[in-house]
């Protein structure tokens, strides 16, 4: 990819384009993730409907684990969307050029620790492990869907799908709607939106892409398949952070070459 690509990509300047590309890669990392979460704990991580719905389950049933774990999935992933808006607005008040590629960079680490430890993790005691992990990954799950949500105005969700094949149906329902002469003469024809239907494919083919990719990994590579996708977050969000870093520089040696200001001269 070129480097103008890239600054586009997770750079300040945004554009419908660029949210779209960005959209579409994050989608399949969050496929990726929740299907090697799956295989790895047995848990989906990348929507909260489910969580819920299992933990009002359990508060019938009684199974209080279940009940402690869906709730500190719910905090860990509230926590990691409030922490990916913190870490945006700190870059815009600072006017910075990575204020976007922040929060990818935390989620690559986060993902990079997960992928290296998550072999010395398994080993431990289950109850302990599988509670942990189902947080970890909620609060990577929360910290990106919250980049791209914050980018784009909340047009574009990327970890989880409800909304986007609920779009999809609407817009389907779009192109097979007649719009009789009778209904056209009083109101105004209805007409899908194909570029946003576009859109929205793409979204679901990337997410579902990334959970069969993912999927493929994790069964041969295990825990490391995630040091791939880590990979690839800093390599989206490397440009807007190299050029933070020049630009740091630069102020530096100018501050440097400017030397100290005059002395005043004091009283006579």
């Amino acid at each position: 990819m070129p480097v103008d690509f890239l600054r586009r990509l997770a750079g300040q300047r945004r554009s419908s384009s660029a949210n779209r590309q960005l959209g579409y890669w994050l989608a399949f990392v969050a496929g990726a993730i929740n299907a090697g979460g799956f295989l790895a704990i047995g848990r989906y991580t990348s929507h909260m409907t489910g969580i819920l719905s299992a933990m009002a389950d359990s508060v019938v049933t009684g199974d209080q684990a279940v009940v402690m774990t869906g709730l500190g999935s719910v905090v860990a992933f509230i926590a990691g969307s409030a922490y990916s808006a913190i870490l945006i607005n700190w870059g815009i008040h600072h006017r910075t050029h990575s204020k976007y590629a922040y929060p990818l960079l935390w989620e690559a680490a986060l993902l990079l620790v997960f992928g290296l430890m998550g072999g010395t993790l398994e080993t431990a005691e289950a109850s302990l492990f599988v509670p942990m992990t189902v947080m970890l990954l909620c609060f990577i799950m929360g910290l990106q869907n919250a980049i791209i949500t914050k980018i784009s105005h909340a047009e574009i969700r990327t970890t989880h799908m409800t909304g986007i094949v609920t779009d999809i149906g609407i817009e389907l329902g779009k192109v097979v709607y007649i719009n009789s002469q009778k209904e056209s003469a009083h109101y105004k024809p209805v007409r899908a939106n194909f570029a946003r239907l576009k859109v929205l494919g793409t979204l679901l083919m990337s997410f579902c892409g990334g959970g069969a990719v993912g999927a493929l990994c994790f069964k041969y590579m295990g825990y490391s398949a995630t040091i791939p996708l880590a990979v690839l977050l800093v390599f989206l969000a490397i440009v807007p952070l190299v050029d933070d870093a020049r630009s740091r520089i630069r102020t530096v040696l100018r501050h440097r070459h400017a030397g100290p200001p005059p002395e005043k001269d004091g009283p006579g």
